[in-house]
């Protein structure tokens, strides 16, 4: 699909987000509905801001799941309070005991400020979205309330979404400066090391190389699942280094149909789609939307999903600058084949491990811990970009299938796919390790 096309039709999907609203339910029931309508938006705002790169977008979705959480743990007797649990969040506001509270309201509230926190650069149609939603949904959350009600809620809720903005502020990833490229870097001349692999100017250095040092979530630091290194560099034919890349080689000037649609379906493109940490977002919006699951476990399954992704792409990315691997397309041009072009543009920087493989991994494993080994579902992210829909036995299948996917694309190694999911799901283990019940 070109371009133009897949634009159409992502701006077409932005239009429908304005309307997206209506038949909401009274107040006190709607609250899942109207967190999974924010995501919606959250959804559409990563294609439509510059700077949302898979790991800008899952730092994001971290932050909005647990403020999303942190709302409905405020008043709940059964759920606990993740301070003390996640690096450096301490204690958060109480809410006032002698007050009445909704939890929707507040849902709603800290949402629509982190969202506009967390996505302050967006273009005009993305600001628009943000206004026509923040007053619909609003309007949804209060309705039916007596005033009381709605003054502590949206008060507490302003509160408590200061608190966790507070939080996020110095975990290294607030501020991304010349789209995440960095103005000087020592790019390495050594064989076997990344090169750049475009000839825009900003790219001849390496997105985001200090986004491995950045603050963890859950897990204790982004080398807590170190990964063995990959094979060492070497022109010998018999060697794994050379074996690798002429695997490459092989399965992407024999693609069939199927590897194809496979290969452009977790493409995820920034500013062409919502990237890979959104795919599953989106997966798991959808889940949630075909059980109409209410607030406490909406928000639940957003956080552990968007936690133990964003310390998969910390985790990923201090692998990625610690092995400064080199990618398929400088190798093949280099030893097999000078004309040679893989399928999907290959991103600016380091190519071990596979980022989507990292993710997807993290993403597998949290929802199977959620919803159980063997859950089938329907893959409906890309219905409105036209690449159909897909079909898997288990979450594991489609991690599985989103890992291999960068080989069909020309972009990845065999070993940065499995280790990569390898990694993703011991990260995971951090999110899902989470004490979100008490025990009385």
């Amino acid at each position: 699909m070109s371009i133009t096309r897949r634009r159409a039709l992502q701006l077409g999907g932005a239009a429908a987000v304005l309307a997206f609203t209506g038949g909401i339910a009274r107040a006190g029931d709607n609250g899942g509905e109207i967190l999974r309508q924010w995501y919606k938006v959250v959804l559409m705002l990563v294609r439509h801001t510059a700077t949302y790169s898979p790991p800008v977008a899952s730092r994001a979705f971290a932050y909005l799941g647990v403020a999303a959480y942190q709302a409905v743990a405020s008043g709940s007797t059964s759920l606990v309070s993740l301070a003390g649990q996640l690096n450096g969040l301490k204690a958060l506001p109480p809410r006032d005991p002698s007050k009445r509270y909704s939890d929707a309201v507040i849902a709603h509230c800290v949402m629509a400020s982190a969202v506009k926190t967390f996505f302050g650069n967006t273009g005009p149609t993305g600001q628009r979205v943000m206004a026509a939603a923040e007053k619909k949904l609003k309007g949804d959350a209060l309705q039916g309330l007596p005033d009381g009600v709605i003054a502590a809620s949206l008060a507490y809720g302003e509160t408590l979404q200061a608190a966790i903005i507070g939080w996020s502020q110095d975990d290294g990833g607030a501020v991304i400066e010349n789209m995440g490229f960095p103005m000087d870097y020592p790019v390495s001349k050594e064989p076997g090391h990344w090169a750049p692999t475009s000839p825009i100017r900003m790219q001849q250095f390496p997105l985001l190389p200090k986004w491995g040092q950045n603050r963890t979530f859950a897990m204790p630091s982004g080398a807590s699942c170190g990964l063995p290194p990959p094979p060492l560099y070497s022109e010998d034919p018999n060697s794994d280094f050379v074996k690798q890349a002429k695997e490459v080689y092989d399965v992407t000037t024999h693609l069939t149909p199927e590897q194809i649609a496979i290969a452009r379906f977790w493409s995820d493109d920034p500013m062409l789609s919502f990237t890979p940490p959104g795919h599953w977002i989106a997966i798991a919006h959808d889940l949630l939307e075909q059980e109409n699951a209410g607030l406490d476990k909406s928000a639940e399954v957003m956080m552990r999903l968007g936690v133990a992704m964003a310390d998969g792409f910390i985790g990923c990315w201090n692998a990625k600058f610690r092995y400064d691997y080199v990618r398929p397309v400088t190798v093949i041009k280099k030893l097999i084949d000078a004309k040679w072009e893989p399928l999907l543009i290959t991103p600016p920087f380091p190519e071990y491990p596979s980022g989507h493989s990292t993710g997807s991994g993290a993403a597998a494993a949290v929802l199977t811990a959620i919803y159980g080994e063997n859950f089938a579902f329907t893959d409906r992210s890309h219905a409105r970009d036209g690449l159909g829909e897909r079909k898997f036995p288990s979450f594991a299948a489609a991690a599985e299938e989103a890992g291999i996917s960068r080989m069909y694309g020309g972009i990845h190694f065999r070993p940065a796919i499995e280790q990569g999911l390898v990694q993703g799901r011991c990260i995971a283990q951090f999110a899902i390790g989470l004490r979100t019940r008490s025990s009385t």
